[in-house]
């Protein structure tokens, strides 16, 4: 972290003894996102089990009352998956690190794509972003996908660990990622161990499976990650609030696959 000062100053809406659970919420300027259509609701039932919430600034700004007391991250770019026959420019920044003030944001977020076609800008809008947090005094998220989003294939030990060290060494605070396909829990560690701020998973889109997403969770939770930030498999869920509720164990409580599992069938 930057210093001390300003990890228990901004971090500590995220973060409980060195955990998070964070609910991205900023898929709405990506992908259609069916899940969001009431979004303070659905913070409002979260809010007993979730760390912190990604937000653009509209979301911000519209459910800033129901978001109060937890960690709001702002995201300062738009991400763009590959549609149709349009280029794919990955990500561009949108928004200056002090804009996320305005939202009273704890945090910022930018995507930063190693080996992607638009490496070069992104980079220097990653470096930027950096730069800018220093004078505002913001925390930086830097969400580290080899190639761009969405490319699971390409998400391997070697390509993820090269993107989260390239986060770090721009000057990310926390470096969010997938992953790895097939990586046992030795070989992720070898990536977060490799790291010199903390490493926090992504979800990914929806699976559909409990015990998937759980197991996912928990050997990456093994492995040394300092938490998770799953969106869509949660909003997306038949059951959010449960979900999330079984996440929490599995970050904040250290519960088992099995343990998970069970909670799921208790009331809420």
């Amino acid at each position: 972290m930057a210093n001390d000062d300003q990890f228990h100053g901004h971090w500590g809406s995220f973060f409980t003894e060195g955990r998070t659970l964070i609910v991205p919420l900023d898929h709405g300027a990506a992908i259609p996102v069916p899940g969001l259509q009431e979004p303070g609701e659905l913070i409002a039932g979260l809010n007993p089990f979730v760390d912190g919430y990604v937000v653009n600034f509209g979301l911000g700004r519209a459910c800033g009352e129901v978001l109060q007391g937890k960690g709001i991250c702002f995201r300062t770019d738009i991400y763009k998956p590959v549609h149709r026959d349009n280029p794919d420019a990955g990500s561009y920044r949108v928004f200056a690190a002090e804009d996320g003030l305005e939202i009273g944001a704890n945090a910022v977020m930018n995507m930063c794509y190693p080996h992607h076609p638009q490496e070069e800008r992104i980079l220097r809008e990653c470096a930027t972003l950096v730069s800018e947090c220093i004078d505002v005094r913001l925390p930086v998220i830097l969400e580290a996908l080899p190639y761009g989003i969405g490319r699971p294939d390409d998400y391997t030990v070697e390509n993820i660990g090269f993107a989260v060290r390239c986060a770090a060494e721009i000057g990310a605070d926390v470096v969010k990622t997938a992953y790895p396909q097939g990586a046992s829990i030795d070989e992720f560690k070898s990536i977060v161990d490799a790291c010199f701020v903390p490493v926090v998973v992504l979800g990914g889109a929806a699976m559909g499976d409990d015990e998937a997403l759980f197991q996912m969770v928990r050997n990456a939770i093994d492995a040394g990650a300092s938490g998770i930030a799953v969106g869509r498999n949660v909003w997306q869920h038949r059951e959010p609030l449960r979900v999330a509720r079984s996440l929490q164990a599995l970050v904040h409580e250290e519960a088992s696959v099995a343990a998970a599992l069970k909670r799921m069938a208790d009331a809420i």
